[in-house]
């Protein structure tokens, strides 16, 4: 069988399962065990966290692995880095692993973080010379400059973050994994991740991520695999990944809130103000029948998002609604919505300082789809927060 070039990451068919966890050691659990140990013969339960996952990634590809907590992708990220194994299938990855699997990932606290950068390249299969020419730059990135001699111990989460990236990607391996590390970092320390990891890419370094934050998926990779209840629900581009994955957020959004709150969405309708189809830069007609047990004054609030529960932009109403069945009109003027599909969130409260237990629960009614362009392609390494259509007219003289 032919060797894959390095920066090859290949899993075909794999399984994974973990020993079940143990029961509360309440006296009924402990004899149900006993009989059941008895009749298995001391065999044990297992649960498995993949089933039957394969990926493929050519050498300097990018893959996001997206999903709730719980789904595997952590798991799939460790089987991948031989932090451990497969139960079932084959597993094969080319070339130096960068793997930051958490905040403290290759760290050793009581060494400094000078000492750390050596024994992380000397894992790695770094030459001491090498590791001295780029030392510099990684202290730089992770502007850690007046702390590097300092024990890592007594580094914040944030310093290790930054440690901890800076080494696994200045060091250039030839498959880098991340997991959801940079969350912990700010603003302006996630930007400049997002442009390092850009460079490693463009200079051939494979990219495994991991991250609940969309946005960045977008802007980090070209593909992406939505994992759920250890199998694969999706693979392929990301943005139509990430659609399918947004569009069930909302579901279960809608699920998990729906009992919640006194009053109820009976109706909800959405349509652009002409009569026509509803396109980009369009005012929007809402009519929303609702149903309170007794008036109340409150808060009443309108959001526009893409799947998840953070929406894009939101208007609010302070006013007095009736009992009974009743109607909210609103007219959202010049609604700067790109090519997709969009959902409709209302809250009401019940206090106009926005304090206590809200009389409608923050969740989607309905959805609805906009014609219109499509939001141009980002610049490598930048994310977009709240991806808004805004007109434009050039000139180049």
């Amino acid at each position: 069988m032919p060797t894959l070039p390095d920066g090859s990451v290949q899993v075909e068919h794999v399984w994974k399962k973990f020993r079940a966890d143990r029961t509360v050691p309440k006296f009924y659990d402990q004899m149900k065990r006993f009989g059941s140990a008895i009749g298995q013969r001391g065999r044990h339960e297992y649960r498995w966290v993949l089933k039957d996952v394969t990926v493929d990634v050519p050498p300097g590809g990018t893959l996001a692995l997206i999903g709730i907590n719980g789904s595997g992708k952590t798991t799939l990220l460790k089987i991948i880095s031989q932090v451990t194994y497969q139960s079932a299938g084959r597993c094969d990855v080319q070339g130096r692993i960068g793997a930051l699997l958490s905040v403290t990932s290759g760290i050793q606290p009581e060494l400094s973080g000078r000492e750390n950068v050596f024994l992380y390249g000397a894992v790695l299969g770094m030459g001491r010379q090498i590791i001295r020419q780029r030392f510099d730059e990684i202290v730089e990135f992770a502007g850690l400059s007046d702390a590097i001699d300092r024990q890592v111990k007594f580094y914040s989460m944030g310093m290790q973050m930054r440690l901890g990236f800076s080494i696994a990607a200045f060091l250039e391996p030839d498959v880098l994994l991340v997991d959801e590390v940079l969350s912990v970092g700010d603003a302006t320390f996630q930007q400049k991740c997002l442009n390092r990891i850009g460079e490693v890419v463009r200079q051939g370094t494979t990219l495994i991520y991991v991250s609940h934050d969309l946005a960045s998926v977008e802007a980090s990779c070209e593909r992406a695999l939505w994992l759920a209840d250890a199998v694969v629900l999706a693979s392929g581009p990301t943005k139509e990944v990430v659609s399918k994955y947004r569009s069930a957020v909302e579901q279960n959004a809608a699920l998990a809130t729906s009992t919640e709150g006194v009053v109820q969405v009976l109706k909800a309708d959405i349509s652009a103000a002409d009569g026509g189809q509803i396109r980009s830069e369009c005012d929007l007609d809402i009519c929303l029948t609702l149903n309170s047990p007794e008036a109340h004054d409150a808060n009443f609030f309108i959001g526009v998002s893409q799947g998840t529960a953070f929406p894009m932009f939101i208007v609010r109403y302070s006013g007095s609604f009736p009992a009974g069945d009743f109607e909210v009109r609103c007219r959202l003027r010049n609604v700067p919505l790109a090519h997709g599909r969009y959902s409709l969130w209302p809250a009401m409260s019940g206090h106009l300082k926005g304090k206590g237990k809200p009389l409608l629960a923050w969740r989607p009614v309905t959805s609805f789809d906009v014609m219109g362009p499509d939001l141009p392609k980002l610049p490598e390494g930048v994310m977009v927060l709240s991806p808004v259509y805004v007109g434009a007219d050039w000139q180049v003289n």
